[in-house]
This record gives structure tokens, C-alpha cells and sequence, in this order.
């Protein structure tokens, strides 16, 4: 297969997300599943055409061979409930794809269990249902079992089953067959359905439908660009893994930031760099439950760090808290033939010290807010003390920054600002616990963090540089702004801003996280988050109309679903990078927020 070159063509991700907090699955505009991981969002996929149309297995409900079609994909309004339609010259039907999800015997109830329910709209439209899942990244061939109401598929761990009431023999010799009835499809991972097929399945959608539509309706969300926010609060919802609370970056691994970069990264896990973007897009929105089942999966690692510079924070961790991630390549034929196909991700032996930082602001909230009414379970003085510590230790050693070079060690501004900013939350900590001691050690450290920072500072240029005794320019230095070190106010904030725009913004307003060449050459597309960013600091310095043209401008890089991409190229608009792209939605959340802030638009509607 041939990458398509960005120049030539427009390239969007047309496929819908689903999911329910224990699995994740991409479905394709003509119904065919290109991507689901069981039993966790880092196994291997079970459906993977994604990533290599032979290996990958299939599980799609297609029309007729040979027939023409028009496709219309859609939410059921505010949910994670996905329908696409089909309409052909036989007629018209419509798949409703859900993982159930809702309130049961006090807990959820979120299965292995993805639930396809098949509709005739109009005339007798002739489809073909196949389910072909495969394992070990489509290395394993699955044996069919066909019993009475289901076939099992054997191989795995544990048994895939499709439990339905289309005839058996359609589904396993792949035939067509004429839609003239609601079928089902139920297909599980371990426990199977054991209750009756119809109503169990009616009763899980209507039961999934209405647990969404509450949990927006709970959520402090403005009506500022309102659809927007509340498509990225679902997708961001469902990238949490809730039986360990972590959030991972994407549902994908290897989608290339450009195609040919060889920039190919597996997302599915949980980065320490994103803590605190994602802990605040979660209480901007009023979201107190997600926001403590990450502060657990924080506090759970943190607990196994101790003052050795020998144990210290990784930038990234697994759903478990897992810390070897160690990468491979896969034998795939990637997507669009973008290779190379990697799980893991070696980025968790870098050396990225703003982890510390970002651990102390987003551990901050167990100690101050209210709402968390046992914060010494968390053991408050050693979480923070060993933070600081690992602060401390790392003040002058150079590291991989937040982009996580490979081959490239620097002091990066990026990294004091975490520095600083943890060690502010530190001291109101300890200004909570009527610690002096630890107050003291944390204003000592703010204070070298600061020194560092201003060593940053090209003042002729007026703006802040990527590194200590370096010429580049770099988005991540929106923060200085965002996270309140320059006053907004100030010239020096103006400034620094306008040799950013000037530097790193394409005519289209998309932003760079850099524009120096890294280990793989120079980049080719833009950082959404890094896009979102700049809106926010745009309101943030007063120049709330740019802010706001600039906003309007961004959403419409979202597939036909309202999702985002990691990057987007700026010449076409196209979306590359992995998706959904958990950072990107947290950026479009958090920069809606701050602008409704400035417009003083209600937090309730």
C-alpha cells in the first residue's frame, strides 16, 4: 500500500468512537470495525484493518457485493451511541453500535461486550454480516465454534462470542441475505450473554443511552461553542480506563503524524504530561468522580517512587500502572502503508523531568478541595516531600522535555515551568498542613525554578526561548502564560506572544510545536493541543475576539463526527496523528472554558 503524499489530497479519519470506559472501538463510515482492543485498551487488537487489511480480521454488516452505497453517520445526541446508514438502490438500513454502559446494583456496569443492532428504514436492502476477530496482532487465526444461538471463537484467553438471530449459516459462510427484520448482534469477550437476545439488547441501549444523556446533563458546560465541548467531554470520558482510573492519550497506536514521517507511536497509554491539562479539563466541566479516580492512579504510582534519583517518574506509565513499556515493530502493513507498526513506546526510559511538577499540581486538589474528605490515605508529606525532592535533585541535569526527544538533552523551559509551578502547589500544601519546613524547601526551589526560567529569556527578542542557551522558539512556552508566571498584562507576555505567532503559526492559524529539526527531520504538521493553546493565551493577554476567530477556525478540523486528530497539515486541512486523540479534545475543552470565562457566559445552562 502507498502513504498518500499530504500536498495531494485532503484526509480525514471517517470513522466513529465508541466505548465504555473498559474497551474502545473505531467504526468505519460503511460499518466495518477498524479497531478493537480486548480485553484491555493496550491489548492486542481483535479487529485491526486499521492497520493491515489481511491481518487484521473484519466484522462489518455491508451491503450486498457490488452494490453502490451512501453513507450517513451520526451520535444519537449526547451519548457515545453511534448509527450509520446505509442507504442502496435495494433500501436503507441503519447499525446502532454501542458498548453498554449504565448504574447497576450500585456500580457500572460496562462489559467486554460490543452490541450491534441491525434496522431496516426502507425497501428490503440485501447486507452481508461478517466476524472474522483474530489475535496477537493478527498473528493468531481464531477456531469458529457453532453452537445452537452463537458462534465461539477459540484461541485467546478467553472465548469471543457472537450471540445473534440472524441465521448462523449467513454469518459463517458470509452470505447476503435480505434485511427485513431488526437482528442483533452480540458479540463478548469472556462472559458471554447468557439473558434473552432482543430485549436484553433493546434494554442495554435504552438503559446506555439514558446513562449518557444524565451524565451530560450533570456537567457544567456553557453554551459557548456548547456542541463542541460536549462531543469532546464524551470522548475524552470514555479514554479513561476505569477499573485503574488512568486516561490514555488515544484509542490508537501507529497512525503517522505525517505519512512517510515514520513518526508512528503507540498512544495507548497514560502520560504523566498530560495530568494537569486533563485534571483541569475535568473540573472545568464540574466532573468531580473522573477527576478522583485519576488522582488515585497518580497517587498509586507515586507511592512507588521513592527519593533515589534511580526511581524516578517516568513521563508515561500503562493502564496499570505498568512501567516497562517496552516497544516493538509489528509485521503489519500499517495504515495506508505508513510503517512502521510499533506497541510500546520507549518513551518511558526518557529522561523527562517536568513529571515532577506535573505530579505536585495535579496531586494538589486531594489536599485543598474540599470535596476530598480523606486526603491521608494518599500519605500527603511523603507524596509531596519525595516530589520536591526529585525536583531538587534534577534542577541542573538536562532532559528530553515535554516532546520527549530521543537523541536531544536540553534545559527546557518547559520543565522549569513545571518545576515552578509544582513547587507553588507545594507550598500550599504545606500551608495546609502547617508544614514549615516543607513550605520552605518548596519557596527555595520556586525560587532556582524561577532563575532558570528567566535564564530562557532572549530579552532583545522579548520572548522566551525552547531552552537554556538556545535560539528556538516552542509552543509548550504558551504555558508561561496560561499557567499565570508572566502576568497576561505585561508587555513581556505580548511580546512573548508575538514572536510565537510570528515563528510558529501557519496563515491558517494551526501552531508548530516547533519548527527546529528533531531526530526525525523537521515537522511536517501541526500540534492541535498546541493550536488550542494559543487560543487560550490569546484570551488570557485580552485579545478575546482573536481568541474567539481563532477557536471558530480550529473546530473545523474535526472529522464528521466532531472528533480530533493528534496534528493537522496545514496545507489541506488533513488529519494525521493518532485517534481520537484524547490531549486534543482536552485542549479544545479547556480553551472553550477559558474564553466563556472571559465573555462571562454562565457555567450552567
Amino acid at each position: 500500500m502507498t502513504a498518500i503524499p499530504p500536498s495531494l489530497t485532503k484526509h480525514t479519519y471517517d470513522m466513529g468512537l465508541v466505548g465504555n470506559c473498559a474497551f474502545l472501538g473505531l467504526i468505519r463510515k460503511d460499518t466495518s470495525v477498524a479497531w478493537l482492543c480486548w480485553p484491555r485498551f493496550d491489548s492486542s487488537f481483535v479487529f485491526g484493518s486499521l492497520l493491515d487489511s489481511r491481518k487484521g480480521g473484519e466484522y462489518s454488516v455491508c451491503p450486498a457485493r457490488g452494490q453502490a452505497f451512501e453513507s450517513h453517520q451520526y451520535y444519537r445526541e449526547n451519548t457515545n451511541v453511534l448509527c450509520t446508514e446505509i442507504t442502496t438502490a435495494e433500501g436503507r438500513y441503519r447499525v446502532t453500535d454501542f458498548a453498554p454502559r449504565f448504574s447497576q446494583y450500585e456500580r457500572y456496569y460496562k462489559p467486554l461486550m460490543f452490541i450491534r443492532k441491525l434496522e431496516p428504514l426502507d425497501g428490503t436492502p440485501r447486507i452481508r454480516v461478517v466476524c472474522q476477530p483474530v489475535g496477537d496482532y493478527g498473528t493468531r487465526e481464531l477456531h469458529r465454534r457453532r453452537s445452537s444461538n452463537h458462534i465461539a471463537f477459540l484461541g485467546l484467553e478467553e472465548e469471543i462470542r457472537l450471540t445473534t438471530n440472524i441465521p448462523l449459516t449467513y454469518v459463517l459462510d458470509s452470505d447476503e441475505f435480505a434485511l427485513n427484520e431488526t437482528k442483533y448482534l452480540v458479540l463478548t469477550y469472556g462472559a458471554p450473554l447468557e439473558a434473552p437476545l432482543e430485549s436484553t439488547a433493546e434494554q442495554f441501549l435504552r438503559s446506555t443511552v439514558d446513562y449518557w444523556r444524565k451524565w451530560i446533563k450533570s456537567t457544567s458546560i456553557g453554551d459557548f461553542f456548547q456542541q463542541q465541548v460536549i462531543r469532546s467531554a464524551l470522548a475524552l470520558k470514555i479514554h479513561q480506563y476505569e477499573d485503574t482510573g488512568a486516561i490514555i492519550a488515544a484509542t490508537t497506536t501507529s497512525l503517522p503524524e505525517a505519512p512517510g514521517s515514520t513518526r508512528n507511536w503507540d498512544y495507548r497509554y497514560c502520560w504523566m504530561r498530560d495530568t494537569y491539562y486533563i485534571l483541569t479539563a475535568f473540573s472545568n466541566i464540574g466532573h468531580f468522580e473522573e477527576m478522583e479516580r485519576y488522582f488515585h492512579y497518580i497517587a498509586n504510582i507515586s507511592t512507588n517512587i521513592s527519593t533515589n534519583i534511580k526511581d524516578k517518574y517516568q513521563p508515561l506509565y500503562g493502564i496499570s500502572g505498568t512501567s516497562a513499556l517496552v516497544e516493538q515493530e509489528l509485521d503489519l502493513e500499517g495504515y495506508l502503508g505508513n510503517k512502521p507498526v510499533r506497541i510500546g513506546n520507549d518513551a518511558y526510559t526518557h529522561i523527562q523531568n517536568d513529571v515532577y511538577g506535573q505530579v505536585l499540581v495535579a496531586l494538589l486538589p486531594l489536599y485543598v478541595d474540599q470535596r476530598f474528605v480523606d486526603p491521608e490515605r494518599t500519605a500527603p508529606e511523603k507524596l509531596v516531600y519525595e516530589a520536591l525532592h526529585l525536583i531538587e535533585q534534577t534542577m541542573d541535569l538536562p532532559d528530553a522535555g515535554l516532546w520527549e526527544f530521543r537523541h536531544i538533552a536540553q534545559y527546557h523551559c518547559y520543565t522549569y515551568l513545571f518545576h515552578w509551578a509544582g513547587c507553588h502547589a507545594a507550598r500550599q500544601v504545606a500551608f495546609k498542613l502547617g508544614n514549615a519546613e516543607m513550605e520552605a524547601l518548596a519557596t527555595k526551589l520556586q525560587l532556582e525554578a524561577e532563575r532558570r526560567i528567566e535564564a530562557c529569556l532572549d530579552a532583545e527578542r522579548g520572548v522566551y526561548t525552547n531552552a537554556i542557551g538556545s535560539t528556538h522558539l516552542d509552543a509548550s512556552t504558551l504555558q508561561l502564560i496560561l499557567m499565570g508566571y508572566l502576568d497576561p498584562s505585561s508587555e513581556l507576555a505580548h511580546t512573548h506572544l508575538a514572536a510565537l505567532e510570528k515563528e510558529l503559526m501557519t496563515p491558517e492559524g494551526l501552531f508548530y510545536r516547533y519548527r527546529h529539526p528533531d531526530d526525525f527531520g523537521t515537522p511536517e504538521t501541526t500540534f492541535l493541543i498546541c493550536s488550542f493553546w494559543y487560543v487560550e493565551a490569546l484570551a488570557c493577554v485580552g485579545r478575546v475576539d482573536d481568541a474567539i476567530r481563532e477557536f471558530e477556525k480550529l473546530v473545523g478540523y474535526t472529522n464528521h463526527l466532531g472528533l480530533l486528530s493528534e496534528d493537522v497539515d496545514a496545507r489541506t486541512g488533513s488529519q494525521w496523528g493518532n485517534f481520537p486523540q484524547a490531549y486534543s479534545h482536552v485542549g479544545l475543552m479547556n480553551a472553550a472554558f477559558r474564553i466563556a470565562k472571559k465573555l462571562d457566559k454562565p457555567n450552567f445552562i
